[in-house]
């Protein structure tokens, strides 16, 4: 390939991807990019509640669960008064997203002080009151 041929293709190239970042920060408006999850670790499970785009909550491995109502504009923990910081599931009842059932222990056994569970949670009301309801023993 001449080098006058890969120059006007390497100039080419460029000026499509100026050409094409230039059409996605007009389309974004020059909209500046923030971090707005819970602060904290790894999601290792996310649900959001059917036909609520409002509402959607994170499993967080070794940083309890957590909760918005605003479509993620705001996070707020709600499994705090639990005796186990790690969440790996989180499940909404078909039949009543006020019905929350949760997991717990680490997927992903990285760091053995958090990766511990002691079994299921289940909450009657979106995560305000938590009541234990078994599989405390872990299999390994």
């Amino acid at each position: 390939m001449s080098k006058a041929l890969l120059s006007f293709l390497s100039l080419l190239l460029i000026s499509t991807i100026t050409l094409a970042q230039s059409s996605l920060d007009e389309q974004l408006n020059n909209h500046q990019f923030r971090f707005i999850g819970p602060e904290g670790n790894r999601a290792i499970a996310v649900i959001g509640e059917p036909g609520n785009p409002q509402v959607a909550y994170i499993g967080a491995a070794s940083g309890g669960l957590w909760k918005t109502e605003d479509m993620g504009i705001n996070w707020r923990p709600i499994f705090d008064d639990q005796d186990i910081s790690s969440v790996a599931a989180v499940e909404l009842a078909p039949s009543d997203p006020n019905q929350v059932w949760v997991g717990t222990g680490e997927t992903f056994i990285i760091r053995p002080a958090h990766a511990m569970g002691n079994g299921i949670y289940f909450s009657p009301d979106a995560g305000k009151t938590w009541e234990h309801k078994g599989l405390e023993k872990q299999v390994v």
